[in-house]
């Protein structure tokens, strides 16, 4: 080999590509980096965690600018909501906390209690002089001053725990195969939730439970013509329901309207639309909202999508669409790369919750679904939807951090207060075999959990 005169051998040059090779795409690169932080064990334990915060916070702003107007037309300080609804959020942040550092057999010690306490209160609900009425439905339970509580937001966290111990435990002793052990007890108990709510006209609420009811039979692996079967009972159920109750009926007749139409029938639907045209691609101020000015119904709760439209603009809106996207493919992923049975049920029912409930909220504000009166998780005021959806939210992050992977990256940070690196390896090696050497480069060791 020549050399140098410094006696070492010389550096080789790279050469220019050959023509018709196309050089390094710094698109594809940007991808590729994109697609290896995406890929990360964490991804779905920071996703979750970071959306339903930015989620939690942006609501809160947008509830103390869209309530007051309320508040002040009812003689309140304009801050009213919006105080009653950053108490709910600090207790929702402790029922998070809590919920993500518990252990898997807690939460599945705690499905039985919650449901039972659930369907008490929701019983409760129709006992005259404890049950209240508000807006026409029978489904509050007053708990004195301005404090109420509404039983069947409980009831969908309910469905999900229990149906998921439920399906697990049957699926351990391999049971799932047969249709009656699929079905008995999951869908009479989820009909016993679903009659004690419409008891108090609450169809909104119904529509999320039995959407988490097909959540879960679909997750069991149910087969095609039993899930079209119970899917036909229960559209057969809701739509005698709808064609019985003249309510129910000019709701689903303002699909799509752009006028008020007789008697005013359509306003709400109409004045979101309205609210949302106004807005913009940037909208036209926080706090600026001319709708919420007694024209739109429900600024701050139902319908508080639209004043996001309006203030925020199309930029807004996007973002909140964004965040909830995030969440629910976190969900997904959570659910679908464990190999515990529980946890796959759990995390696929509180993301078919949040999912189908946000869906059908913005569906309602865009005029593409009948009003259905249920919040937007995590955004809408009210903290009887809080408190629950917050603990669910709690759910995922365990669920995500449960991962052993994950486990082992967490371990991995950099320490704080105090710990000593010792520690932290102690702790890496108790979580399970290595999976990560860093943050940002692969082990080469094949995952257990399914990560890839």
């Amino acid at each position: 080999m020549p050399t140098s005169r410094t006696g070492r051998p010389p550096v080789r040059r790279a050469g220019r590509p050959p023509a018709g090779v196309p050089r390094d795409n710094p698109v594809r690169r940007l991808y590729l980096r994109a697609r290896k932080a995406w890929d990360r064990p964490l991804t779905a334990y920071y996703l979750i965690l970071g959306g339903s915060l930015l989620i939690t916070v942006l609501g809160l702003v947008m509830v103390y600018s869209a309530s007051q107007i309320t508040a002040l037309q009812l003689s309140l300080p304009g801050s009213y909501f919006f105080r009653k609804q950053f108490l709910a959020a600090l207790i929702g942040g402790v029922l998070l906390f809590a919920a993500s550092r518990m252990p898997v057999k807690l939460h599945r010690a705690l499905a039985y209690p919650i449901l039972a306490g659930a369907v008490f209160m929701m019983i409760l609900v129709q006992v005259p002089g404890i049950g209240l009425s508000v807006n026409g439905n029978q489904n509050w339970i007053s708990l004195g001053g301005s404090f109420q509580i509404q039983p069947s937001e409980f009831g969908k966290l309910a469905l999900v725990l229990w149906g998921a111990d439920l399906l697990a435990r049957k699926q351990d002793k391999r049971l799932l195969t047969q249709w009656k052990h699929m079905l008995v007890p999951l869908v009479p108990a989820a009909f016993m939730l679903l009659g004690l709510i419409m008891l108090g006209g609450d169809m909104g609420t119904a529509i999320i439970l039995t959407a988490i009811l097909f959540g879960l039979l679909w997750l069991a692996g149910a087969p095609t013509r039993l899930f079209v079967g119970v899917l036909s009972v229960a559209l057969a159920i809701g739509f005698l329901l709808i064609k019985t109750s003249p309510n129910r009926m000019s709701r689903l007749a303002c699909i799509g309207a752009t006028e008020p139409g007789p008697h005013d029938t359509c306003w709400q639907a109409v004045h979101g639309i309205y609210a949302l045209a106004s807005g913009g691609l940037f909208g036209s101020g926080l706090g600026a909202s001319v709708e919420k000015w007694g024209q739109l119904p429900e600024a701050h709760t139902d319908f508080i999508f639209a004043i996001t439209g309006e203030e925020l603009g199309l930029a807004g809106t996007l973002s909140v669409l964004a965040l909830f996207a995030a969440l629910g493919y976190a969900g997904i992923r959570v659910a679908g790369r464990t190999e515990d049975p529980f946890v796959r049920y759990a995390a696929g029912g509180v993301t078919t919750w949040i999912t189908a409930q946000a869906v059908i909220n913005i569906g309602a504000v865009l005029g593409l679904l009948p009003i259905a009166g249920v919040p937007l998780p995590l955004f809408s005021y009210g903290g009887s939807a809080l408190l629950p959806t917050m603990f669910a939210i709690g759910l995922l992050i365990a669920f995500a951090r449960e991962d052993p992977a994950a486990r082992a990256a967490l371990a991995m940070r950099q320490p704080r207060f105090g710990r000593k690196r010792g520690a932290v390896r102690e702790s890496a090696r108790a979580a399970g075999p290595r999976r990560w050497n860093t943050m940002r480069r692969r082990a080469s060791a094949a995952r257990s959990s399914g990560e890839r």
